[in-house]
């Protein structure tokens, strides 16, 4: 929802801009100065990028590609329009806050051949997307985003083999000069470092029936490559499907259109890339009339912990079973946790949505979960939805909140279709959706907001393949574009040199303090609980403090952090303040100080902390607990070991 003040309508009555333009020249800056875009007409439709007088990006180009002609190559130009926009936008899911002010100049340029560019400068960041008014459809062979880098910078990326990723792979960190056009690809975002005062995020927003942008190399700085559109398929199991033909196109799609945003955001402090919500600000307005009925929340999930729960008060064979199944409502219902997953082995196949597992009443599930006060999700491959697409009506029938949906594992326009059929189709019978085996978050999140989270990272489900190492860069990358399904919640503990586990003894690397803060830390709509409820039992002060973590807030205000190795984030719902923060392995300990300068002035507050134990640098889970008095005048002493946490709740007294 978007509330346009009066402010605004009257400067774009009145035609004021900050944009400069003479003959083919374009001046467009930031409504504080600070950035500053440049925008040329020659051959091709140039633009540089300027913050705080430094260059960062120069004579970088678009355009569209068509089967016979390309928009953007000896532009002609009719009109120009400029104005400034002041906003206030008030997202349904609110990852980072209730309120956001969405400020910025715009530059409209118009041209022959029946297109538009348009250009926007925000205080933390620029934009652009190109525009079509074209009768019928249109075939795009290629898209033309070449941003060209003045110096050797340093990129942080995300490196699949081909086009074919699930967006998990490790990161990677290369100097722009190393990367040859004929390297391996990037997913979005990738984030660049000038290596002076400043970092570009970049990504893209308001993607819909267009394949998403991937990046590689180029003699002077990266541009834009994409997944060609699959012609013909071929069977390749249960969850997936062969590309036998490729076209030579990327797109067929309507000639009259919106093309994606590609973003830059820009800040030279690290925090503000945490803080940052341009995927937001660029997205289409919601498409769904009334959303009341998605309650984002915690899930407790049995897949990771093997559905395994044991103990005196298990008197049944655990397993894919309705016993297990009712013990996990049951813990869901004692900590107030909204859903519980039911993953792969609640039906008889996966390629039958409604043919539960005979082991599994699944009926009797949902009308037990009812009782509870708890919702079920239901966990199905991507095929079998869509050979299905029906199904929502007969989840709803059930009683179904919602579905996990997995395997996708693919970014072409064909996939990109997929996911808004399927979130739209959801939508109807109000059902929502978790995305797994999928592209990172462009938008589609808020246009309809049933789309709850993604996955898209390497999260927990790698095992010892999820370190902090490369989880220090989450909140500064994939985090920093949208909701993630990182799947946290692990309570059995190892430092990497020590690590083993398998399911049903699933555990994770970093401390125990680390695996709290981790629900403050990352962002998601849905916030999975991954670990066993019989080890929540065992430890519950930790469980307390876990499922009294929101998964939506309303201010966020990062506090300390540096790109891959800390952050500490604080962050409030309601009266009551979060407050955490996790470092990665590279140094035996950190120490930080953090004020308390944002609680309010007239209140104290009780704080209970959860912190990194003297031993836990080896023992990874020895952590502590403390309780004090705390007041806006007051400092806190973080420390956390390598590969440790630290968190804390702050009440009202």
């Amino acid at each position: 929802m978007k509330a346009i003040t009066i402010f605004s309508y009257l400067i774009l009555l009145l035609g004021l801009s900050n944009t400069y333009s003479k003959d083919k020249k374009f001046e467009l800056e930031s409504p504080n100065g600070e950035i500053k875009l440049y925008i040329t007409l020659e051959d091709k439709i140039y633009y540089s990028i300027v913050a705080g007088g430094e260059e960062l990006a120069s004579k970088n180009y678009l355009g569209l590609i068509l089967e016979n002609e390309t928009l953007g190559s000896n532009p002609e130009l009719l009109k120009s329009t400029t104005g400034t926009i002041n906003e206030t936008i008030k997202p349904f899911i609110s990852l980072k806050y209730s309120s956001v002010n969405n400020a910025y100049n715009y530059l409209l340029l118009n041209f022959k051949k029946g297109y538009s560019v348009e250009f926007r400068a925000f205080n933390d960041g620029v934009a652009h997307r190109i525009i079509t008014k074209k009768k019928g459809e249109i075939k795009v062979v290629n898209e033309n985003f070449v941003v060209n880098f003045p110096d050797n910078y340093l990129l942080h990326l995300q490196q699949p083999e081909s086009y074919k990723t699930a967006y998990e792979e490790l990161y990677s960190h290369t100097q722009s000069n190393d990367w040859s056009s004929s390297g391996k690809i990037s997913t979005l975002p990738v984030l660049v470092d000038s290596k002076k005062k400043y970092k570009l995020l970049i990504s893209e927003s308001d993607l819909s029936d267009y394949p998403c942008m991937f990046l590689k190399g180029s003699p002077s700085g990266i541009k834009g490559t994409f997944p060609k559109v699959p012609l013909e398929f071929g069977a390749d199991g249960d969850r997936s499907v062969k590309i036998l033909k490729e076209s030579d196109f990327i797109a067929i799609t309507s000639g009259s259109r919106s093309f994606p945003w590609r973003y830059f955001v820009i800040t030279k402090d690290d925090k503000e890339i945490i803080e940052n919500t341009m995927t937001l600000k660029l997205a289409a307005k919601s498409e769904l009339k009334e959303s009341s009925w998605i309650k984002p929340g915690q899930v407790s999930w049995e897949w990771w912990n093997g559905a395994a729960p044991y103990g005196a008060d298990v008197n049944f064979i655990s397993g894919y079973n309705l016993e297990t199944y009712k013990y996990y409502i049951d813990f869901a219902s004692k900590y107030g946790i909204k859903y519980i997953i039911m993953d792969e082995g609640w039906g008889k196949t996966t390629e039958d949505p409604y043919t539960p597992n005979p082991n599994i009443d699944l009926h009797e599930l949902i009308r037990y979960s009812k009782e509870k006060n708890v919702g079920i999700v239901l966990w199905l491959t991507w095929l079998t939805v869509d050979k299905n697409m029906e199904l929502f009506k007969t989840f709803k029938d059930w009683g179904i909140a919602g579905v996990k949906i997995d395997f996708m594992d693919r970014s072409d326009q064909v996939m990109v279709r997929y996911y808004e059929n399927v979130v739209k189709e959801a939508a109807k019978h109000q059902i929502f959706v978790d995305f797994h085996g999928a592209f990172k978050p462009a938008g589609l999140e808020y246009k309809y907001p049933n789309l709850i989270t993604y996955e898209g990272v390497r999260g927990m489900e790698q095992m010892g393949g999820c370190r902090p190492d490369n989880s220090l860069y989450l909140p500064f990358m994939r985090n920093a574009v949208g909701p993630m399904d990182y799947t946290p919640g692990a309570m059995i503990s190892m430092q990497p040199e020590v690590y083993i586990s398998e399911r049903p003894n699933s555990a994770s690397i970093g401390t125990r303090s680390y695996q709290l803060a981790l629900f403050v830390v990352f962002e998601s709509g849905l916030q999975m609980l991954a670990d066993n409820p019989t080890n929540y039992y065992r430890d519950r002060e930790c469980t307390d403090f876990i499922t009294s973590v929101p998964t939506t807030w309303d201010e966020t205000k990062a506090l300390e952090a540096k790109v891959g190795e800390y952050v500490i984030v604080a962050k409030r719902k309601g009266a009551k303040w979060f407050i955490a923060g996790i470092t990665n392995g590279s140094q035996k300990e950190r120490s930080f100080v953090i004020k308390l300068d944002f609680l309010k002035t007239s209140k104290s507050y009780r704080l209970t902390s959860f912190e990194d134990g003297i031993n836990a640098g080896y023992q990874a889970m020895d952590y502590k607990k403390k309780k004090y008095q705390v007041n806006y005048k007051d400092d806190v002493k973080i420390k956390m070991v390598r590969n440790g946490g630290w968190s804390a709740v702050l009440e009202e007294i």
